[in-house]
């Protein structure tokens, strides 16, 4: 099957928010299942092509969308994903954090603690000060 220019647009933003390095690592482990490899090709055709190329708001303020929601709603695989995308995006780790932390007033002490548990994690990974 021939991919389509959706299809390469929502690559192309995929890349573009997680680095090369990152997508190629899940394309080797998460990826490689097929039932998986169906999974994030409807993903890319339809949330990083026709959501995250949408006018009104740019990538940075998208992925700060992304965490906010994740972290409200205790997704923390996806906090993971969104906080990484969210840095090579340029908002910094103390940004984040304060917006994690904001956040505890709205849902919650142990849900926010979950989040910066997962926000620890990544800023490690990611070698983020």
């Amino acid at each position: 099957m021939a991919e389509s220019e959706t299809y390469r647009r929502g690559r192309e933003i995929r890349r573009q928010l997680l680095g090369d390095e990152y997508v190629q690592q899940a394309e080797r482990t998460t990826y490689d299942d097929p039932r998986m490899r169906k999974f994030i090709d409807l993903a890319t055709e339809t949330v990083f092509s026709s959501l995250w190329a949408r006018p009104g708001l740019d990538l940075k303020t998208r992925t700060l969308v992304c965490v906010v929601s994740d972290a409200a709603t205790g997704r923390e695989p996806e906090l993971a994903i969104h906080l990484r995308m969210a840095l090579r995006q340029g908002w910094t780790a103390d940004e984040l954090t304060e917006v994690l932390l904001h956040l505890t007033g709205y849902v919650g002490a142990p849900i926010i603690r979950e989040a910066m548990l997962t926000a620890k994690k990544v800023f490690a990974e990611m070698k983020t000060p």
